[in-house]
């Protein structure tokens, strides 16, 4: 029978004299006396594993610590069998010194390597894109580059023609769909400006990359109406931590037509209680200071003082209600949205979708175009455009009876 008090866990072996220091550590974070039961039982099992192995910690390299898990599921074990589940241990001993730390990744040692690191670069610190962002277009610019036919003694670039672009162009669209064959043009197109923004060649060549063809009609109907908004909110339980963590991000969602990543990045020091403002931190590092409607206000000051860990090192305002507790990502907002449809009743939808319900709720109070655009924080008002499109039931009463129709 395991020990269920984590200070009466016994770890032998060479970790052992690390046991107190991560029981304290798991403390600090915020982990249950049972969750830090669970930690401990892993730390005595890797302890013995490793003394078995004839390792200390610093044989805890990324091939050992594979073959641990993999051991580990050998043996049925049925937590902490993924490189996730030893994240919380392994940080612990890493900063302690006990560990060896991860393995650096191989330095790009070829021409298309080296390119590919200096516009992933160029990416963070001069367009200020996010991680995500950069990371994408990185692998795309890396396909795109290795996919260039040999150049000979000028380098990879001497292969770089229009009908090296097509060729690519081509080959992509053999396996893709347009949209996504799209977001690749977009990061190619990105990286020929950045090629002759740095003189590496003559002419900027984005212009010779095709769009692929993508045509969709916009939809005519939202899934999320003004009832289903209130609906949505209403199923958030507000006498439990997650319950008002949810009401609160749902709030900036629906009211602010904040996007998920937008809604993920907000720190606490964001909010400017006095002047009923918040800084929104939107796409390509642009930062703007937006009213916080009321409601809302009150929805995030109810979160801060009766939910969000008080203790929590980060300073994001969103947090995960369990232990460690650590910022939401924005796929974990897009899941706050999910759940609180499918409690309501509704269809699954997608927080984008309540930033379209914001914009079409100002689109019928009769507010301007410019001004719902200014609300998502858009640069041109054609984007906006596609916000607002008509609901059929909202036809109902502009349409005339077919002539000859029995009233």
């Amino acid at each position: 029978m395991p020990a269920r008090d984590p200070s009466q866990v016994r770890v032998t072996g060479p970790l052992a004299p690390h046991a107190d220091g991560f029981r304290a550590a798991l403390d600090a974070q915020g982990f249950s006396p049972w969750s830090q039961m669970f930690y401990l039982h892993l730390l005595a099992d890797v302890s013995r594993w490793l003394a078995a192995q004839n390792l200390d910690g610093s044989g805890l390299t990324d091939a050992s610590t594979a073959a641990f898990i993999q051991d580990r599921r050998a043996r049925g074990r049925a937590r902490f069998r993924s490189v996730q589940g030893l994240a919380p241990l392994m940080s612990f001993l890493r900063d302690a010194g006990a560990a060896p730390l991860p393995e650096a990744a191989e330095a790009p040692g070829d021409e298309a390597g080296i390119l590919e690191a200096e516009f992933a670069g160029h990416l963070t610190a001069d367009r200020g894109l996010r991680p995500p962002t950069v990371t994408h277009y990185a692998s795309s610019a890396r396909r795109f580059l290795r996919s260039l036919p040999a150049g000979g003694d000028g380098g990879i670039l001497a292969g770089l023609t229009a009908d090296a672009i097509w060729s690519f162009v081509i080959a992509e669209s053999s396996r893709r769909g347009a949209r996504s064959l799209n977001s690749d043009v977009t990061a190619v197109r990105s990286l020929l400006r950045f090629l002759h923004l740095k003189g590496r060649i003559p002419d900027p060549m984005d212009g010779a990359v095709p769009w692929a063809a993508a045509w969709q009609r916009p939809p005519m109907t939202r899934k999320i109406r003004p009832d289903d908004v209130a609906m949505i909110l209403a199923s958030c339980d507000r006498d439990t931590h997650a319950g008002r963590r949810d009401y609160a991000v749902l709030m900036l969602l629906a009211r602010l037509g904040l996007r998920a990543g937008e809604a993920a990045a907000a720190r606490a020091g964001d909010i400017d209680w006095r002047a009923g403002t918040i800084l929104v931190r939107g796409k390509g590092g642009r930062e703007e200071r937006m009213p916080l409607p009321a409601d809302a206000g009150a929805a995030i000051a109810d979160y801060c003082r009766n939910a969000r860990p008080q203790d929590a090192a980060s300073g994001m305002l969103f947090l995960h209600a369990r232990a460690p507790y650590g910022p939401v990502s924005p796929s974990a907002v897009g899941d706050v949205v999910v759940r609180a449809c499918r409690r309501a009743g509704l269809e699954p939808a997608s927080a984008h979708q309540l930033r379209h319900s914001a914009a079409t709720a100002m689109r019928r109070a009769g507010a301007p175009l410019s001004e719902i655009s200014e609300l998502l924080r858009h640069r041109h008002e054609g984007t906006t455009s596609k916000y607002g499109t008509i609901d059929p039931d909202e036809l109902g009463p502009a349409t005339h009876p077919w002539p000859g129709e029995a009233s």
